[in-house]
């Protein structure tokens, strides 16, 4: 769709839906982005090591391929960058599915213009940082190569992940009720009960707590959670 601007972020569109594919990148290039599209796997692994973008959506009904795959491929070739999957429903088995495929988050179809720019915002927004790390006991947040270390051992993590377990170490030994944690790493409201906190608190214990190290992250029942020692 034309040549981007020094200031239009790139966006790649991983897509199978020739019409809905189209709109989202007209609705994207109205916005200020700049859209570029792809139909395959194939395609779109080729794309993103070329053109770099600054955010990627992958429809997970891609055709005959699977969009779950295409997000492992797009990880495995080393790309960073931020992945939104496109999802037909929300359960815990398609939420798990998307963490473990490497996106950092989904937007529900059927496409709503309003509500996937919200989204597309959400990641694209500049957020200087105002120290270089956080640190908590021996964990450490490098907030500018966007990593943990504990006891020497980086650890990667998704943009999502990055994000909310930022937001618990700048409250450190502070209870964080659900709601607070939607609201200030989600930044917008899900469709009914969503259990996508437990399901990225889960991820981050997984990544941060090695076999020998004390669990941080811990659950106040009925309430949320809250990052202390013991």
């Amino acid at each position: 769709m034309g040549t981007a601007a020094a200031s239009e972020p790139t966006i790649l569109i991983l897509g199978t839906s020739e019409g809905q594919t189209r709109q989202m990148g007209l609705d994207l290039q109205e916005a200020g982005y700049h859209p570029v599209t792809a139909y395959s796997r194939k395609e779109g692994l080729a794309l993103a090591a070329d053109i770099s973008p600054a955010l990627i959506v992958v429809d997970r009904l891609l055709g005959n391929e699977s969009g779950l795959a295409a997000c492992q491929a797009l990880r495995q070739q080393g790309i960073k960058t931020p992945i939104v999957l496109l999802m037909v429903k929300e359960n815990l088995e398609d939420r798990v599915a998307c963490l473990e495929c490497g996106a950092d988050d989904y937007f529900l179809k059927p496409y709503r213009a309003d509500a996937f720019l919200k989204i597309v915002q959400l990641y694209l927004q500049s957020s200087p940082a105002e120290v270089e790390s956080l640190r908590f006991g021996e964990l450490t947040l490098d907030l500018v190569n966007r990593h943990a270390i504990r006891n020497g051992r980086v650890i990667e993590l998704t943009m999502k992940e990055f994000d909310l377990l930022k937001y618990l170490m700048e409250h450190p030994r502070e209870v964080l009720h659900r709601e607070q944690i939607l609201e200030n790493v989600w930044g917008y409201d899900f469709v009914g009960e969503s259990n996508v906190i437990e399901v990225y608190i889960r991820y981050l214990r997984l990544k941060i707590d090695g076999e020998d190290e004390k669990r941080l992250i811990q659950t106040v029942r009925g309430v949320g959670y809250v990052l202390r020692e013991s």
